[in-house]
Formats: C-alpha cells, structure tokens, sequence
C-alpha cells in the first residue's frame, strides 16, 4: 500500500423526499444563487418548482442557467462564469447529473479566476478556490456530486478535457433516488457503466498489499452488477435505485483508490469518442473498457483471475490462468450486452476511420495509464480491437 492523504467534504444528504432539505443547506448562508440544470426534465417531473419555491421561501435571489448537454460545453461554462461574475453569486445549484455538475464547477473555479477558465484544463493554471457549488442529484453516473473533477469540451477542436482539485468537492449533495424514476433505460444502464468503469480504474492496479480496497471495490461492482439486473427486469425498484445511487458516490469519491496507484488510460481514450462524435461517456465506457482489458491483461495475469472469480464467481477448476481471466472479461462484457450497453464501435454505428488521430490526441504526445503504459500504437490497437 501506498502512502496516501483522502479529504473528502461533502455533505450528503441521502433518501427519499431529501429535496426537502435544501432549505437547511441553504438557510442563512447562500443568498444569491445561480440555478443550473439541463433541458426540460427537471421541469416535467416538478422538481424545477419544488426547488424555486424553497429558494423563493428564503428570499433567494435566483439566477438561472439552462441548456447544459451530455459533455458539457465551454461556451456554457463561458456564459456562467460572466452571470456569476455580474451578479456577485455566491453559490452554484447544479440540479442533474454529471454533466450539470461538471459544468458547475467549471464556472465555480472560472468565476475566482481572471484569465480564461479552459486554461485550468490545458494545465496552464491551478486551482485555488472555488465558488461553492451544491447539487441536486438526478442522474447517478459519474460521482461529481462528491469528486475532484470537472470534465468539459470545447467545441473549437473537440476536446474534451478534465481538472481535479478538492477545491471543486462540492459542498453538499442531495440524494434522492426516487428522482431517477424517470431517466430512460439507455441513460440509466449507461450511467451503471461509468460507475462501474470509475472502480475498475482504480481496481486494476500493480500496488500490492491492498487487500481492504480491492474488497471495497469489489463488493461496489458486485453490488452495482446485482442491482443492474434488478432494474434491468423492474426498472422502477427504488431499492435498487438506491443501491445504485450510492455506488456511484463511493466509485468516485476516491475512497476506493486509498494507498493504491490507479489508471484512468480507458477513459481518456474514451473521452476521444465523445469528442469526436458526442457519445455518451458511459457508452463510450462500454466500447473501450472490454477492449482495454483484452489488451493489458497479460501485464497483470493475477488480478485479472481475482477479478473473474471475486466479481463473476468464474470457477477455477481444471483451468489456465489465462482462460480464467479471459472468462471473466468475457463474462463482463455478457453483462453490458444483457444491460443493452454497446461493447464495440459497430454496436454503436460509430465511424472507424479517426483511429490514428483521436489516439494522437489522447497520448498528446506522451503514454497513458500505470497498469500498462500505453503509446499511441497502443490507443491505436485498442481502438482496432473495440472495432
């Protein structure tokens, strides 16, 4: 195990009717708020009312910002870092999922800061502080409701590039399950995918001697594997949505990673698949993970077997190592075809040929990953094999 410092200050507020809350969170301290969300759903489902009547009720004053879209944009982030400037906000309501989230804390550093907020991204500047930034949780996907990081696309050039500060933990979350009743399957299973794929990048490591996190991450797959099923058959089993929802807080509040050296090649190379052709990250998870792990295996043939049979009881009897890690990727990516996730570039009916570019800009000129370094050839093989 390796030597390790874990902050983590967010206040989760977790269960059914906990929307109710927020006049607690907010009472006496946060005065001007800036209100950021997605399209229509929120409104649809009445929670848009449920909120603007508490914040009406504490004589708020409310400013708004719609339109964040699945890999939230720059230009967005650009037109919340000026309202927030303008008007002197002195908290960020981020009601949705990752990518509201995402882009609230973008604006959140962006407003403390007088250069251009993309120079985070780049790594031309450090984070040192932060407007506040608290959440409404609809969409349990990526775990920003209580990370480091914020991930965001310019559009002029498609990248799509990410920060990490605990600065940008939020301050609280607000955790209902009973608000993900409405998301479509497709959303629900590719939010399970990228809670799934935040634990994998920690779980495949080389650090030894990490027996108590490889069971936290494992018993987390295990759970959000067994719950997938259930919502699978009976999607509106709020048990199950519960599991589910708090999974995707643990897999990526960097809990599971303590002491121990993760990778995050995958999803860098994924992020190439939103940039360039705006898909889901969770689907886009689906496509690279399995690929992935075809191709880095035999780096670590061990955990790969402690993989197969602690997570998928793939039985070892009369069997290679080899065959016993192979199984269990193949019994991984059962799984996301039972779950209706795309595990290849032709599933999703994606274009083959940016191969060699989307790699060039995801090693940008250097390797990815610890578990095995990967070059650009490397990315470029990947990709082949999720064709």
């Amino acid at each position: 195990m390796e030597r390790f410092q874990f902050y983590c200050p967010t206040k989760l507020v977790f269960g059914e009717g906990s929307v109710s809350q927020l006049r607690d969170l907010i009472l006496d301290e946060y005065k001007k708020i800036l209100l950021h969300y997605g399209g229509g759903s929120i409104k649809k489902s009445g929670l848009y009312d449920e909120i603007k009547n508490i914040l009406k009720d504490l004589k708020c004053e409310v400013y708004e910002l719609s339109g964040v879209e699945p890999n939230p944009k720059l230009s967005l982030v650009y037109e919340g870092v000026k309202l927030a400037k303008e008007n002197d906000i002195d908290l960020i309501l981020a009601v949705g999922g990752g990518s509201v989230i995402d882009s609230a804390k973008a604006i959140g550093i962006g407003a403390k800061y007088e250069g251009d907020v993309w120079d985070f991204y780049t790594g031309k500047a450090e984070v040192k502080e932060s407007l506040p930034v608290g959440v409404v949780l609809t969409f349990p996907a990526t775990g920003s409701e209580s990370s480091t990081g914020s991930v965001i696309t310019n559009e002029e050039g498609s990248h799509k590039l990410s920060v990490n500060s605990n600065i940008m933990r939020p301050k609280f979350a607000i955790m209902d399950p009973l608000l993900t009743l409405t998301l479509p399957d497709k959303q629900t299973f590719a939010g399970i995918t990228d809670i799934l794929s935040h634990v994998f990048e920690r779980y495949f490591t080389n650090t030894k001697n990490v027996d108590l996190t490889d069971h936290l991450c494992e018993a987390t797959m295990k759970t959000v594997i067994k719950n997938a099923y259930i919502l699978n058959k009976d999607p509106k089993n709020i048990a199950a949505r519960a599991e589910i929802m708090i999974s995707g807080t643990i897999a990526h509040n960097g809990i599971l990673g303590i002491g121990r050296e993760d990778d995050w090649a995958s999803h860098v190379i994924a992020h190439e698949l939103s940039a360039f052709y705006g898909t889901t990250h969770g689907r886009s998870l689906g496509i690279i993970f399995p690929a992935w792990m075809k191709y880095v295996y035999k780096e670590n043939i061990d955990r790969f077997v402690q993989f197969a049979t602690n997570v998928f009881d793939v039985s070892v009897v009369n069997k290679t190592p080899e065959e016993i890690a192979l199984e269990g990727i193949n019994s991984f990516i059962a799984f996301l075809k039972d779950i209706g996730v795309p595990t290849s570039f032709s599933d999703e009916g994606l274009p083959t040929d940016n191969f060699e570019t989307m790699a060039e800009k995801a090693v940008n000129g250097g390797t990815l990953g610890r578990f095995k370094k990967l070059t650009k050839e490397d990315v470029i093989n990947i990709y082949n094999l999720a064709k």
